[in-house]
């Protein structure tokens, strides 16, 4: 079996290859506002979990992705509580006093804080999420600032749990009393399952989920370490460590820009920006036969093939709806895991799935359906997302204003204000104060001094004059800076509009272009559909060109064995034909012969009978021939002439095992009777008694007729000739 996928990785792939392929564009996207969604598919046993989470020294998708958000948004990060999620799978903004009384208020309460980032690693999972490539998104927005939350459930048996929730997991055994009856624990609280509901943006979500705001790779990842402990496992028969459920883990990314100062978050809601990456670790798909699985295994069994089934019914329907036209309806709600994601294969967002073969020879028969099952996926277009509006503030505020604020500072300090930090301003009266000369001592000691007012006076003259001069100098300044500030004023309209009319042009232009790079992306998938249809259908004309060659052959050789046969038929046959050929030119000689016998016979028959009547004819007539006597007749009879050899008949053999003669020549005797009788020659004569016509003969004619014919007239019957004995007259 030939299966064909985008990229397919070998078991000596590094996990950095594996995460650049298929998980960096998913993360890339997530920063730029758009939705994901990866899961790991497979036989059991096949490595998803692996693939999924890492091992010791070199962490998986779901380690790299975090460090790969946090390496991207690290100095734009919002401080806590700025981001607060509302129970409607929507975010709400808060300013900074807010934030810091919510803050001020989490410190207060007596409950387990979430991890913090300054915490010690645990070395459980420390080497997991020591990433060393330091993989980065290229061109963040500056001007926004992010904040990240996780939350962690599972569909186990068809029931969403929440793995965070604070309420004891494992099941307690409930005690019994006298009457062998459980009695109810107060203290255990069991688990409820999370129901799914849908946003106004028509988006799903599970509601009343704990969602944890994080700040770094490690503390993201001890909230998901936190959450994997929980996750339901089991030993089976295939595999020690065998996942009995769906885990989820979802990274939600809320972001939103800066006001026009570029120090704090713009406070509008419609501007915050909410995306989301999906990475799911699916349970794997097992036969109960081989798993041996009994009881509570046999019944998650059951229940993660059908959500996989469901999964793939889906995606049939998808498929169907889009190649042939058709609107049937998905059966998302058939299980709680394609219910969830319903939004992701409606075009909310990509998906990415990574298929995991397990190259043993007993997982054959499910490899190939999972292979089957993941190359129909491909065929699968999921529309992409329109990309979020742009809030219309300046681009580059935020380091914009940093710098001002950093020149400021310098020139403050150079001047001898406030150094160290300080960012305290002086006002224009105090800069103009320094400026004038110092006054002189104003103390009066004496009635008689003259000089210390006359100084007083003169210096006051002094600042008023330079005040005026001041006062000239500023209004001049004021008015050249005015001035200034009109042709700024102009010059920045003027280049506004031209920038505008170029961004405008420029924005017509991506837009065409990004139409025009769509239309060849589809024309570029649909070429590809085409060519793998049609390598393809090449490989199928092989595969039937090679069969009829095969077949050809097969068929030129049975005709050849037909055509040696025919000619050893045609061989046995022609000598069938010359010995039956000289079979019957032996009998038909023989015949010839016998028939030849029997025409001599016969002519010598009608010989004697011509030589009877010649002898009677020629015989005197005065002469009474003497009429042989009965009783002579029977001593003597007249012999018989010999009749003709009888010609044999064909031979044929019967079914009960004899045989049977058909004579193929038959003789046919007539005999005609005489109209009448002959009288004899005188008429004159009275008729004779009936026995004088028996003692004597009349004439010759009478003679000739009893001698050829044996006619009546005569004593002697027809059969006097043959059988030499007389013949009964009827009475």
């Amino acid at each position: 079996m030939q299966y064909s996928f985008k990229e397919v990785f070998g078991t000596l792939v590094a996990q950095k290859e594996l995460f650049d392929v298929v998980a960096k564009p998913l993360v890339e996207d997530l920063i730029r506002g758009k939705n994901g969604l990866l899961f790991t598919y497979g036989v059991t046993g096949s490595g998803k979990t692996h693939t999924m989470t890492g091992s010791p020294g070199d962490g998986g998708l779901l380690p790299r992705c975090l460090a790969m958000i946090f390496n991207s948004i690290g100095p734009f990060q919002a401080k806590r509580f700025v981001f607060k999620l509302d129970d409607k799978n929507g975010v709400d903004v808060q300013c900074e006093v807010d934030a810091l009384l919510e803050r001020q208020k989490r410190d207060a309460m007596p409950v387990p804080k979430t991890p913090s980032g300054k915490r010690q690693i645990d070395p459980e999972f420390a080497d997991m999420i020591n990433v060393q490539d330091h993989c980065k998104v290229e061109e963040v927005d500056e001007d926004n600032v992010y904040s990240v939350f996780v939350s962690y459930i599972e569909i186990y048996n068809n029931y969403i749990y929440d793995l965070l929730e604070e309420t004891p997991f494992d099941l307690i055994k409930p005690k019994w009393n006298n009457c062998n009856t459980p009695v109810r624990n107060g203290d255990f609280i069991p688990p409820q399952s999370k129901i799914l509901r849908e946003d106004q943006n028509h988006n799903m979500y599970v509601t009343g989920c704990t969602e944890v705001e994080v700040k770094s790779t490690e503390e993201a990842f001890e909230v998901f370490w936190k959450g994997q402990k929980k996750r339901r496992i089991a030993n089976t028969q295939l595999n020690r460590e065998s996942s009995r459920s769906h885990g989820v883990f979802i990274i939600k990314l809320a972001q939103a820009p800066l006001d026009a100062d570029g120090d704090n978050v713009l406070q509008e809601k419609e501007q915050i920006t909410l995306s989301q990456l999906s990475l799911v670790d699916l349970a794997g798909s097992e036969r109960t036969n081989r798993t041996k699985a009994e009881g509570n295994r046999l019944r998650e069994a059951g229940n993660i093939n059908q959500s996989l089934m469901t999964l793939r019914t889906c995606i049939e329907v998808l498929r169907e709806n889009q190649m042939y036209g058709t609107n049937k309806m998905v059966p998302y709600r058939d299980s709680k895991l394609t219910h969830l994601f319903k939004n992701y294969f409606d075009g909310e967002g990509k998906v990415r799935m990574i298929v995991c073969v397990n190259p043993k020879a007993e997982d054959y028969e499910e490899s190939l359906q999972v292979m089957r099952f993941a190359e129909m996926t491909q065929e699968v277009e999921v529309a992409r997302p329109v990309d979020r509006p742009l809030c219309g503030l300046t681009p580059g505020r935020r380091f914009r204003n940093q710098a001002f604020r950093e020149e400021l500072a310098q020139k403050l300090e150079i001047r001898g204000g406030p150094i160290s930090g300080e960012t305290e301003e002086q006002s224009a009266s105090e800069i103009l104060l320094q400026n004038f000369p110092p006054l002189p001592s104003c103390e009066l000691l004496d009635i008689n001094d003259d000089q210390t007012l006359p100084k007083l006076t003169g210096v006051l003259e002094e600042r008023h004059k330079l005040r005026q001069k001041l006062s000239e100098e500023f209004a001049k300044n004021v008015l050249t800076f005015k001035t200034i500030l009109r042709e700024l004023d102009s010059s920045v309209m003027s280049k506004e509009n031209h920038f505008q009319g170029k961004l405008s042009e420029k924005e017509k232009v991506i837009t065409g272009q990004k139409t025009e790079l769509e239309r060849l992306e589809k024309k570029i998938k649909t070429l590809e559909y085409k060519i793998e249809i049609l390598e393809k259908t090449a490989t199928i004309y092989e595969e039937d060109k090679r069969h009829l060659q095969q077949e050809l052959e097969s068929k030129s050789q049975k005709l050849q064995r037909q055509a040696s046969d025919k000619r050893r038929l045609e061989a046995r046959l022609q000598g069938m034909v010359a010995e039956t050929t000289m079979k019957w030119e032996k009998e038909c000689e023989r015949r010839v012969a016998a028939k030849q016998l029997e025409m001599q016979n016969k002519l010598w028959v009608k010989d004697e009978k011509l030589k009877q009547l010649k002898a009677i004819v020629t015989e005197p007539k005065n002469e009474k021939p003497e009429r042989p006597s009965r009783e002579r007749d029977r001593e003597k009879p007249i012999p018989r002439s010999v009749s003709p050899t009888p010609v044999p008949g064909d031979v044929f053999k019967t079914r009960g095992g004899g045989q049977a003669v058909q004579f193929t020549e038959i003789e046919t005797l007539k005999q005609e009777s005489p109209t009448g009788r002959k009288r004899r020659s005188s008429p004159s004569n009275a008729d004779p008694p009936e026995d004088a016509a028996d003692s004597e003969w009349t004439d010759v004619e009478t003679r000739c007729s009893v001698a050829v014919e044996m006619r009546a007239g005569s004593a002697l019957g027809p059969g006097y000739q043959h059988h030499a004995m007389p013949k009964r007259r009827k009475p």
